[in-house]
């Protein structure tokens, strides 16, 4: 018999590993829906049609694509086999994939029920999605997304309002050191236009996205392979390499883009969300207005974010920005949407680094109700059900064994309190109750425990 393994990039989560990641996604979960934000679910399986074309040239060499079942070369013909006709045969293989990201499938969700939904639609979204990498630390082929979006508005409040729910996210699970990293496609082109390659914006961006992971020289060396000349890298790295604060950058950004209406689009948009965020009565610690930010996905037309713990081995945590037609290549055009993601298993991994969890995260239930023998055991009963009743997670040893066993069960699954129950206890009505973490005894009434809690 073959020993069970586990595809590459996948991971099992035992109690201890769920306790701490539903810490995460509820902390998220109240955030969302403290900003009105309402939950969605969409299939894991999504027509290859709505997914390929939206994520950029690499974006779909990463889709898992799953086979048609059955006979799924019956129909096609020999002569597409001897002629290489790939787009059919292709068709034939495989007509789904997993879904790369939450929020295409969303685009087709608001566009297939766009007469049911009030705009603008604030939908939260908290599942898995896959993506065909190559594995290491801090990424994974399945892993998990919390998505909020908003559709059906243009408005800069939504930028302002997505800045606000990081810094509340990050702030109850007690991270403190990290940066909200903010730009605009809009500046990307004015960098375009800048340096004289309209026409060839993409590759500019995809080059660009990876500044920060291969460094300058390597950038360089891509964008002259790709038609770029020392002029135009100059030009690109003197606003790249701009230092300076918020206030700096746009003064900078204000001269250099006086002849780019999409630049001082960019520029402009940028002013209006600081402006906004000062009318919230909210300051601008820890966002940063990052030149070289680029984000790699295509559909993005407006601000973007990116967001990193500082001091810790984890990349991106976070991140998003605004699509103004998305909805359009599914019949749609002409609705603007925005929005932003968190990684649950990059936020566990940096806040593992952090030691973040409280020591009470694992914990399950809060009291363990333990017994001597089987008279006493139906008296347990009777007493866990009491505990439940008031709402205190609780559960009784279901065997008859040893309380030394029982003790060591509770010390085990970190349950903070035993309740022992013997003959004693059973006559006298008052219960001991001890405190595993610091080994003291009381004896208690039942009604004087549940008030402790």
């Amino acid at each position: 018999m073959d020993k069970p393994t586990l595809p590459k990039g996948t991971r099992d989560f035992g109690p201890a590993q769920m306790s701490k990641r539903l810490l995460i996604i509820n902390t998220i979960r109240k955030v969302f829906e403290k900003y009105g934000f309402q939950p969605l679910e969409t299939p894991a399986i999504e027509n290859l049609t709505t997914l390929t074309g939206k994520y950029g040239e690499e974006g779909d060499q990463l889709l898992f694509k799953i086979l048609n079942s059955g006979d799924f070369l019956k129909d096609t013909t020999a002569d597409t086999l001897a002629t290489g006709d790939w787009k059919q045969l292709t068709h034939a293989i495989s007509e789904k994939g997993l879904r790369y990201d939450l929020t295409v499938p969303f685009a087709r969700y608001v566009v297939m029920n766009r007469h049911e939904i009030t705009f603008p639609f604030k939908r939260y979204q908290i599942q898995p999605v896959w993506r065909a990498d190559r594995p290491q630390k801090g990424r994974y082929r399945e892993f998990y997304q919390c998505d909020a979006d908003v559709i059906g508005t243009d408005s800069l409040i939504c930028e302002a309002e997505i800045i606000l729910m990081i810094k509340e996210v990050f702030n109850a699970l007690g991270i403190t050191d990290y940066s909200i990293n903010m730009n605009h496609r809009a500046i990307l082109s004015g960098l375009g236009q800048l340096t004289g390659s309209k026409e060839n914006e993409s590759s500019l961006f995809i080059a660009i996205d990876k500044l920060d992971k291969i460094g300058e020289d390597k950038v360089k060396e891509e964008l002259r392979g790709k038609g770029f000349s020392e002029a135009n890298l100059n030009s690109l790295f003197e606003v790249l390499n701009f230092k300076g604060d918020t206030k700096n950058k746009i003064e900078f950004l204000s001269k250099k883009f006086a002849n780019s209406p999409p630049g001082q689009k960019g520029v402009s948009d940028f002013k209006e969300v600081r402006s906004l965020l000062a009318s919230y009565g909210a300051n601008e610690e820890h966002l940063d207005f990052n030149l070289a930010l680029a984000r790699g996905l295509s559909y993005y037309t407006g601000c973007i974010f990116e967001v990193k713990i500082n001091n810790v081995s984890i990349g991106s945590v976070s991140g998003g920005g605004r699509y103004d037609n998305l909805t359009g290549g599914f019949g749609l055009p002409g609705v603007s949407g925005v929005g932003f993601s968190f990684g649950v298993d990059r936020l566990y991994d940096a806040m593992e680094e952090l030691n973040l969890f409280p020591e009470d995260a694992q914990v399950s239930s809060r009291v363990l109700v333990s017994h001597l023998d089987e008279e006493c055991r139906r008296f347990a009963l009777k007493t866990v059900y009491a505990l439940r009743k008031e709402g205190i997670a609780s559960e009784v040893y279901p065997d008859n064994t040893k309380l030394k066993k029982q003790l060591e069960y509770a010390d085990r699954k970190k349950i903070p309190f035993v309740i022992v129950i013997g003959s004693d206890e059973m006559k006298s009505g008052n219960l001991t109750l001890k405190n595993m973490k610091t080994g003291e005894q009381y004896l208690r009434t039942l009604a004087e425990i549940i008030a402790s809690f």
